[in-house]
């Protein structure tokens, strides 16, 4: 068994990846600063069967300030020295979201995305790690008129969020030709199901449909996103273990469809009346995305097993699950 570092593991995609990692019988040492970009209880709560496994150790904190480089604020080496007992390293902490990364607040994407993964990758220097494994996004191809989206194609992000995911990928690229760090990168396409952040969509409409509420869709609805369930998205993780060091792969979940026809699927999964209130398009909205997966496949052999219909149906349950218990 290995013993393996994640970072942002209290978040929704961390999170489950852990109780996996756990479930196989690994140590996890769990890394996470409890932004506020969403409430810290819902972390918590995140955690609840990782926390009690002998196997788990958390600690709380950024990783701008746990890096070994990090001098200036006083802190010892703290995440060096976890990192050099590690075998794995999966780094999944970010500032997320794509709508909130312009203006003022792309200063905290440089700080969360970009400045604390070249940390990460300097803290790895050495370290004697079999492989770290970035999480990057399908974020950094833009809106390509090529489909599906291959990893040789074009990368012309759309959105500030798009811009440090690719800077990440080319951080992992650096590190490995001039460092020998191991280092792998995943592209995720629009993860869901349980314990998915508040602020996304699917969230956003459930919690809408079990309030009575209007669900609110940006652009014409007609825009089309590659959905992948979380634990998919996990099993390609943990199968990445394996995979050749410098490799860039995306992880989707092969069922491509508008976000119109989503909703009506997730109205006939949870029971409840979806009401689409159209608003203007967003800047950063990419109007498609379509995974080539190929790679992954003959690489990982991943293959997503979860249909859009079921996996809705999950993180409803979950829903009505975590809102009973904080009632």
């Amino acid at each position: 068994m290995a013993k393996v570092l994640i970072t942002g593991v209290a978040g929704f995609i961390g999170s489950t990846l852990a109780d996996r990692l756990l479930e196989d019988g690994h140590e996890v040492v769990g890394v996470d600063s409890f932004e506020d970009y969403y409430p810290r209880p819902l972390k918590v709560s995140n955690l609840a069967q990782a926390r009690g496994n002998a196997r788990f150790e958390l600690v709380d904190g950024n990783l701008l300030d746990l890096g070994g480089l990090a001098k200036e604020c006083g802190c010892a080496p703290l995440l060096r020295r976890r990192i050099a007992k590690c075998d794995y390293v999966y780094h999944l902490a970010a500032q997320a979201g794509v709508r909130g990364s312009w203006g003022r607040s792309f200063s905290i994407y440089a700080d969360n995305n970009v400045l604390a993964t070249q940390l990460l990758l300097e803290d790895c220097k050495g370290a004697g790690i079999k492989k770290l494994i970035y999480a990057s996004s399908s974020s950094v191809y833009g809106d390509s008129p090529q489909l599906p989206l291959r990893e040789d194609g074009p990368c012309a992000p759309l959105s500030p969020y798009g811009v440090t995911k690719l800077a990440g990928e080319h951080l992992c690229a650096l590190y490995l030709r001039n460092h020998d760090v191991p280092t792998v990168a995943l592209r995720f396409f629009t993860v869901y199901g349980p314990r998915q952040r508040p602020d996304m969509a699917f969230h956003r409409f459930i919690r809408a449909g079990l309030d009575g509420e209007d669900i609110i869709v940006f652009g014409d609805g007609e825009q089309t996103r590659d959905f992948t369930y979380v634990d998919d998205i996990v099993s390609g993780l943990v199968a990445a273990m394996d995979a050749p060091e410098g490799m860039v792969m995306n992880l989707g979940g092969g069922s491509r469809i508008s976000l119109r026809s989503a909703v009506q699927t997730l109205e006939v999964a949870t029971g409840l009346p979806m009401r689409p209130k159209l608003q203007p398009r967003e800047a950063g909205d990419v109007r498609h995305t379509c995974a080539d997966v190929s790679l992954a496949q003959k690489t990982l052999g991943f293959y997503p097993n979860t249909t859009l219909a079921e996996g809705l149906r999950r993180e409803y349950e979950w829903i009505l699950a975590t809102s009973r218990r904080h009632s």
